[in-house]
């Protein structure tokens, strides 16, 4: 009887003990989840900042080499595209609208379309690819479509609920790991992915963006994206530079937003006869002329632009008209359709307005190009606080939070005047109804085919 009631002591405490670990598995599957967005966000870092230097030095090795983008950039593009539409679709593009698009479908073979694990290996091959051809493209927006990615497979794979919530984090975490701003990883999630707060979809939000900026950390050190600068107004143009950048920065963002949903909306109809043909065709367009732009600009215009943007937040003036150079090659690139993201370039067009505008009016160039790129981001993103918050984590410029803060509203103030629909949440809907679509195909076929039609 003693021997009876122990074995049964024993199985109870088996019970117990099985049971917590199935309560501790989704967490754990969690975790790993975060900790691998911030390890590969750090490796696909590395890997985009190789192919720049390469293209750089490819470009640079003999006199003539200022010639190679004519055709290494054309057949670059063509074959990104191509990649893209055939091999990996909807990884087109920044993938933050796919990211949002995701969290608004409720069917999880709609949301894989969109996020998936070979998504997000298509996604950061064919980035590093468009880098290496010149393509004026940047790395993290593309970095929250494979975080989303990462952490609705760790959804399925914990046997978690929460898909929207774990979308939200993976975005988070992806933002927060690629430029090392934990705070702006978060204020994005919730301005910008959701535009709304939501408490327990922002507790896997913080605990996401806590791993994965721990994992970036231990393999990349503590760092500020664009080095630390401390600049202020002191003086009246000083604080013209506020009014002058976030207006003007503002109508910038908002005719770059508005050309590219209008513009792309035309060239998806062109391209529908015949999707691949057309598209390919129209990508290796895109850059003959962004090759074009950069021979003629010296190459400036080629990559992230982070090089020139440091440079301008370090108090080096840029060349007056390398703003309209950029915003050129930057929306050709997004328009072309090859995977790649607009922050990078956005604050390298941001910080080269500012440049501009400090040059001619005789201030503080460093200044200038902060305030230009606060302006001009909130402007094309239409999220004040994630420009506010993200610009103050890449520079560490504590001196100017006020000035920063209001250059930030009023570009948003602007573009929302000139432009309604928030650049991102446009180009969503595109992906939510392709979505659609697409399960209607389905669906229909599979009433032609059941037996008895």
């Amino acid at each position: 009887m003693a021997d009876l009631y122990r074995k049964s002591k024993l199985l109870r405490r088996s019970r117990v003990f099985w049971g917590s670990f199935s309560l501790w598995r989704p967490r754990l599957v969690f975790w790993c989840g975060a900790l691998a967005t911030g390890v590969i966000s750090v490796g696909f870092a590395k890997l985009a900042d190789l192919a720049q230097r390469a293209f750089a030095h490819a470009t640079a090795a003999t006199e003539w080499s200022f010639l190679l983008p004519l055709l290494l950039t054309p057949a670059g593009f063509a074959l990104s595209a191509y990649l893209a539409i055939r091999f990996f679709p909807n990884s087109q593009g920044s993938g933050i609208p796919q990211a949002i698009a995701a969290r608004h479908l409720k069917d999880e073979e709609d949301r894989g379309r969109l996020l998936s694990l070979r998504v997000a290996f298509g996604k950061i091959m064919l980035t590093v690819l468009g880098l290496l051809s010149g393509a004026s493209i940047g790395r993290e927006g593309p970095t929250v479509q494979v975080g989303a990615s990462i952490m609705l497979a760790v959804a399925r794979f914990g046997g978690m609920a929460q898909a929207r919530g774990l979308i939200l984090a993976g975005s988070a975490a992806g933002i927060a790991a690629a430029f090392n701003t934990p705070l702006a990883g978060i204020v994005f999630a919730i301005e910008e992915m959701s535009r709304t707060y939501e408490a327990r979809a922002n507790g896997f939000v913080l605990a996401a963006v806590i791993l994965s900026g721990l994992a970036a950390l231990g393999i990349s050190g503590s760092y500020q994206y664009f080095g630390s600068t401390s600049v202020a107004p002191t003086d009246l143009r000083d604080w013209c530079l506020v009014l002058v950048c976030g207006i003007g920065g503002g109508a910038l963002g908002a005719a770059f937003s508005g050309f590219a949903l209008y513009f792309g909306q035309r060239i998806r109809r062109w391209a529908q006869p015949e999707p691949m043909k057309r598209m390919v065709l129209f990508a290796l367009c895109c850059g003959l002329a962004i090759a074009l732009i950069g021979v003629v600009s010296g190459g400036r215009t080629f990559g992230t632009g982070y090089a020139e943007a440091r440079s301008a937040v370090q108090g080096e003036a840029l060349p007056l008209l390398f703003f309209v150079e950029k915003f050129a090659a930057g929306f050709l690139s997004m328009l072309s359709g090859i995977p790649g993201g607009i922050f990078a370039p956005s604050l390298s067009v941001g910080a080269g307005l500012g440049s501009t505008v400090g040059s001619l009016l005789g201030t503080s160039v460093a200044l200038a190009a902060v305030l230009g790129m606060a302006g001009y981001f909130a402007g094309v993103v239409q999220a004040p606080m994630t420009a506010f918050v993200i610009i103050l984590e890449m520079t560490g410029d504590h001196d100017a939070v006020i000035p920063l803060m209001a250059v930030s509203m009023l570009g948003y103030l602007t573009s929302r005047i000139l432009s309604r629909e928030p650049l991102y949440h446009g180009l969503s809907r595109v992906f939510i109804a392709a979505a659609i679509r697409a399960r209607r195909a389905a669906e229909k076929s599979a009433d032609q085919t059941a037996p008895g039609t």
